[in-house]
């Protein structure tokens, strides 16, 4: 069976095509479960699990949540991302909190502008307006977030692709998201009923532990230490994990009995939806559990 766990819609954040899209194109490769996964944001939830039963498709409930973590041995914050899987999708505790992310990246975004604009005035280049601050807003189907504003600046010509984006402006314009700790991310999660995984921890283009260590021993160590009691899993399989990495998080992950997951990570920038190579028996990782009878994950 064809399995992707980690998949992003324009619908619910950053993907390229709609929830409806999606499932097509899951359907047309033949993908036999899969999980939306937006950014901070559950708002496509109920109309993927419908989607779903159209389609015959088995559907996992998700999302990817930003976590602010302070490494104590560093005294240094970074940003990871975790997947929260398999959670009541009506949880208030959860909606309320992603309400006041989605919010924050709102004023977030406000700041990022503000920032660009000092960019722009030393290189004699029109400021930014509110005008323009609303086109990049109407342009958002999901959250708002940096992507849109790359965007928006290769379509003012003033970058040729996102990668100078970044690093010419929004690398040096950022403004820190909301500080979500881990402990805070996984109680949410848990408390909607569901499950907290880690995200992508070798990913070297992605928040992830890369970014405190490039040796997968220190990274494994560095979660038993300071992550293992809020988490309930690791994606072992990504798009951007070799083979080493994978077999490394899955070695760890048997030793401390953690749910092990995978998935593309796909924005369809390019379409890598079902490229990543899963094993059936991951899904059944999740069939039988007591939430279940939320998602129709009947055909696992």
């Amino acid at each position: 069976m064809k399995i992707d766990l980690h998949i992003h819609s324009k619908t619910g954040s950053d993907g390229n095509l709609s929830i409806e899209e999606v499932f097509q194109e899951a359907k047309n490769r033949n993908i036999d479960l899969i999980s939306i996964t937006d950014h901070d944001s559950i708002d496509c939830q109920e109309r993927a699990i419908a989607l779903a039963r159209k389609h015959d498709i088995s559907y996992i409930t998700g999302v990817e949540l930003n976590v602010t973590f302070r490494y104590p041995e560093k005294d240094k914050a970074v940003s990871l991302d975790f997947l929260g899987y398999q959670f009541d999708i009506d949880n208030q505790e959860l909606k309320n909190k992603l309400r006041v992310i989605k919010e924050h990246r709102k004023t977030r975004a406000h700041q990022i502008l503000e920032k660009l604009n000092v960019e722009f005035d030393k290189e004699g280049i029109d400021r930014f307006t509110e005008q323009d601050l609303k086109n990049i807003q109407d342009s958002v189907d999901g959250v708002f977030g940096r992507p849109h504003i790359a965007n928006y600046l290769i379509e003012k010509g003033i970058v040729k692709d996102k990668q100078e984006a970044f690093d010419k402006y929004l690398v040096k314009c950022d403004v820190p998201k909301y500080p979500l700790s881990l402990a805070e991310a996984s109680k949410l999660i848990r408390n909607a009923g569901g499950i907290l995984v880690q995200a992508h921890p070798n990913d070297p283009n992605g928040t992830s532990l890369v970014s405190l260590t490039h040796d997968l021993d220190e990274q494994t160590k560095l979660i038993e230490e300071y992550m293992l009691e809020y988490v309930d899993g690791v994606e072992c399989w990504h798009s951007r994990h070799d083979e080493n990495t994978a077999a490394h998080y899955i070695e760890f992950a048997r030793k401390h009995s953690l749910i092990m997951t995978g998935g593309s990570d796909c924005h369809q920038k390019p379409m890598l939806m079902g490229m990543v190579d899963i094993p059936d028996w991951v899904a059944a990782q999740f069939s039988g559990k007591k939430w279940s009878s939320l998602q129709p994950i009947d055909k696992i």
